[in-house]
């Protein structure tokens, strides 16, 4: 890929989508655990981005750890993994969601053929969910059916391996399944074996809709866990987060292939504590990427994304509270909502388009162990 073409589709601006988000108000959807903790399942809230104001709307309850969330295209279903409980075998749920009242009408529950699933994704047709499996190593593919819910997966696909990190990497531990921009391509990477896994999505009707691609992964360093990826808006840099050493390695994406340009550190210099890098986002204008870190340090880290895609540090922002495992930029772009698992609240700061930089609007959504948020624009 040509420099002149990544430069070209940089500067291409996201107007469409930001004229129709800039004054119009999202449902926001957040996952939890249930198991332990104080949560009853998912939540969902009126946000209004023009003064990141939340106002509560409904709530799904009685559903085993509802944790990572994905939500159709057309915005009718809403996806959520069942991580593994008590007596509860990990699994896939789906509902319908109706966008005026905020209800989750709760459609099937099927098998996520794996332990602890962590992630899940839906392509842009709604015809197929793709679930990671994260102490199972291994990850499923599911049809959807005409009225939304979900037949039994179609396929799995067990990992093999380690790597280096004895405690961490004994084994696969799939983390995310990503699927590309073009929609071709899934993207899976293996915070156990240090890889992120290619296949390809095939169309039509092959009883087995993931092909291996050639090359089957792209490595990454020993003992830096790989765990979740995610693509400039111009569909050709991609940026991935590792768990373990709290870097942030950039690619450039071309027909499935991911090619290293540059690797950097989230951590503050002379930082000692304990690492949990976790989520990773670019704001919808494509000028910086955000990426959070949980352990000690409890913070979104933000950068400054050069017109070749690479990185450079622009600032931090302490999450004001504790385990952000996840967070969301909100479709207008004019703010970022951290969700502080362990101190059971969702923190939501206003976005500096300029800058990049984040300020403490003081506005909280108090909820037990908040794990995904999901916005869904209100038509």
């Amino acid at each position: 890929m040509k420099l002149c073409g990544i430069l070209l589709a940089m500067l291409i601006p996201i107007m469409a989508t930001a004229q129709k988000t800039e004054n119009g108000k999202s449902n926001l959807i957040i996952g939890t655990y249930t198991q332990p903790g104080k949560s009853e399942g998912l939540y969902v809230y009126e946000f209004n981005p023009t003064n990141g104001e939340v106002t509560y709307k409904a709530k799904a309850a009685g559903i085993t750890n509802p944790s990572y969330l994905a939500i159709s295209n057309d915005q009718d279903f809403v996806y959520a993994v069942n991580e593994t409980g008590r007596e509860n075998p990990g699994g896939v749920s789906s509902f319908k969601f109706e966008p005026e009242s905020g209800d989750l009408k709760f459609l099937n529950k099927v098998k996520s053929m794996g332990d602890d699933p962590c992630y899940i994704s839906v392509d842009k047709k709604g015809k197929h969910v793709f679930v990671g499996n994260y102490s199972g190593g291994n990850l499923s593919a599911f049809k959807v059916q005409p009225d939304g819910s979900l037949y039994d997966a179609m396929q799995v696909i067990q990992h093999y391996g380690s790597s280096v990190n004895e405690s961490r990497q004994e084994k696969p531990h799939v983390h995310c399944t990503i699927i590309s921009p073009d929609q071709k391509y899934l993207f899976v990477a293996d915070l156990g074996t240090d890889k992120v896994n290619a296949y390809r999505i095939r169309s039509g009707s092959f009883p087995d809709i993931l092909k291996e691609q050639q090359p089957p992964f792209t490595s990454v360093a020993p003992g830096s866990g790989p765990r979740h990826l995610t693509f400039h808006p111009n569909g050709e840099i991609a940026y991935l987060i590792h768990e373990i050493t709290a870097d942030v390695s950039v690619y450039q994406y071309h027909k499935g292939k991911l090619t290293p340009i540059q690797s950097i550190s989230m951590l503050a210099p002379g930082f000692k504590g304990s690492i949990g890098a976790a989520d990773i986002h670019v704001s919808p204008d494509g000028k910086f990427l955000y990426a959070s870190n949980r352990g000690d340090a409890n913070e979104i880290v933000i950068y400054v994304i050069d017109q070749d895609g690479k990185l450079s540090l622009t600032g931090r922002q302490s999450t004001l509270g504790k385990g952000p495992r996840n967070f969301a930029i909100d479709p207008s772009g004019r703010f970022l909502l951290a969700a502080n698992q362990q101190s059971d609240e969702v923190v939501i700061f206003e976005r500096n388009t300029i800058s990049g930089l984040l300020t403490d609007t003081k506005t909280r959504i108090k909820v037990g162990q908040p794990v995904c948020l999901k916005f869904a624009v209100i038509k």
